[in-house]
């Protein structure tokens, strides 16, 4: 009797941890990937904020510098065209609007007076200290995206993301060269 009790007992226990175990990776996966979500809305915030940005710069430059109307209106250009792109394109778009900043950024080298000008200082550090968040931003959303995909591959949460129809993520690269508006700290000997 003790035997059969404990059979039975066994014969429960057995498939209640299976499907414990599988809640809890199918769990898992949902958290992952709304961490993704959360991670790439984080990203959104900064991109529009760096869109606001944008028209404040494009004025500054068209005072000192109205003669260079083909880089202000690709800046224009670019920044509707990533606030209009869908996801698919977005990535795309912002890289193309990036580009843009940095052309319109560089623009300062020939125009010392726009270079002194306090408003583009301003305006260069403001984009500077938004570019950085956007990186930062974007090494938190790829490394939750790494996490959820490396998670999508192992047992048994890849038979869980096939059967829930899951799908791998793509890291997010602006691939946008920073170079031209981080400066170097200007070093003076007197």
């Amino acid at each position: 009797m003790i035997y059969l009790f404990l059979t039975l007992i066994i014969l429960l226990a057995i498939p209640l941890a299976l499907m414990l175990w599988l809640r809890s990776n199918y769990n898992r996966m949902i958290i992952l990937d709304q961490r993704c979500d959360a991670a790439f809305a984080d990203i959104d915030v900064h991109l529009k904020h760096r869109a606001d940005i944008i028209p404040s710069l494009v004025e500054t430059v068209k005072d000192f510098a109205s003669h260079e109307q083909t880089i202000i209106s690709d800046v224009v250009q670019a920044r509707a065209t990533a606030a209009q792109s869908t996801t698919a394109g977005r990535l795309e778009a912002e890289t193309a609007l990036g580009r843009k900043i940095n052309s319109v950024i560089t623009l300062s080298e020939k125009y010392p007076q726009l270079e002194a000008s306090s408003h583009f200082r301003d305006m260069r550090t403001l984009l500077m200290d938004t570019e950085n968040r956007i990186t930062a931003s974007r090494r938190f959303f790829n490394l939750a995206v790494a996490e959820y995909n490396a998670t999508m591959k192992q047992f048994p949460s890849n038979m869980i993301a096939s059967k829930c129809h899951m799908v791998e993520r793509n890291p997010y690269s602006l691939g946008v060269e920073r170079v031209l508006l981080d400066e170097a700290p200007m070093v003076k000997f007197a």
